[in-house]
């Protein structure tokens, strides 16, 4: 395929899929020696996916990715944490490489190279764990999370790797998309009340999740789920 651009000419394209829409505006970006075009539209009307009648509270985490309000568990892949062997031995070849010199110049192309396979590895993890979610839930309900102000503390590494902030984006976008609803609640206490509304307070960790009152007895994290999507339904049946 061949794209031609105002002032560029014209340039040979590999799509990975179609160009639905009307073509507003390209913006080409060069990153390791490539070059990526990404095409803004505008689409007639969005196609909504079939109602499933089905709904969802999210709990994101590190130890795992996200836990549903059903039970299903989504590992977290820590990319960067698995590439780090790597990333230290040729973060090491580029310090003992003289500045200015070609070989310098190529192992710094080589480091480019490893932090984006880190985050094309990332950005499709993301991109296909919100699709299923999208295909399966017509109400979705997440934490609203101060995504700026979790990454200033010492988890700082551990929370850009796992990436919550382009995920929810992601989640948001397709529901638009798809004709689904996303609800955003306030977490604070979510792992520290039932669903019933007794208060079950918990330390750091203690992982399970058990209810003297109604005794709900689940792992802590679907506990936490279940919480946000009761918060979800009645922030929705209260507008």
């Amino acid at each position: 395929n061949k794209l031609y651009i105002m002032g560029v000419g014209e340039l040979k394209v590999k799509l990975h899929r179609e160009v639905a829409g009307q073509i507003k505006t390209v913006t080409l970006t060069k990153s390791c020696g490539k070059w990526d075009a990404c095409f803004s539209v505008i689409l007639p009307s969005p196609d909504p996916l079939p109602a499933t009648g089905n709904a969802t509270g999210i709990d994101v985490g590190l130890a795992s990715f996200a836990v549903l309000s059903d039970g299903t568990t989504i590992k977290n892949p820590r990319y960067y944490k698995t590439a780090q062997a790597k990333l230290r031995r040729v973060q090491r070849k580029v310090c003992r490489r003289k500045k200015t010199s070609n070989r310098r110049r190529k192992a710094v192309q080589q480091l480019a190279r490893v932090h984006t396979h880190i985050k094309n590895q990332r950005r499709d993890f993301h991109h296909k764990i919100s699709s299923t979610i999208i295909n399966q839930y017509d109400l979705i309900v997440c934490e609203q999370l101060n995504i700026t102000g979790l990454v200033r503390g010492r988890l700082a590494k551990s929370l850009a790797d796992v990436g919550w902030g382009r995920f929810l984006t992601l989640l948001s976008d397709k529901a638009a998309e798809a004709g689904r609803e996303i609800v955003q609640v306030n977490p604070q206490g979510t792992s520290q009340r039932c669903i019933c509304g007794a208060p079950v307070p918990k330390t750091w960790g203690e992982r399970w999740h058990y209810c003297p009152t109604c005794q709900l007895s689940v792992p802590r994290d679907q506990a936490a789920a279940m919480e946000i999507l009761r918060l979800g339904l009645s922030r929705r049946e209260g507008t």
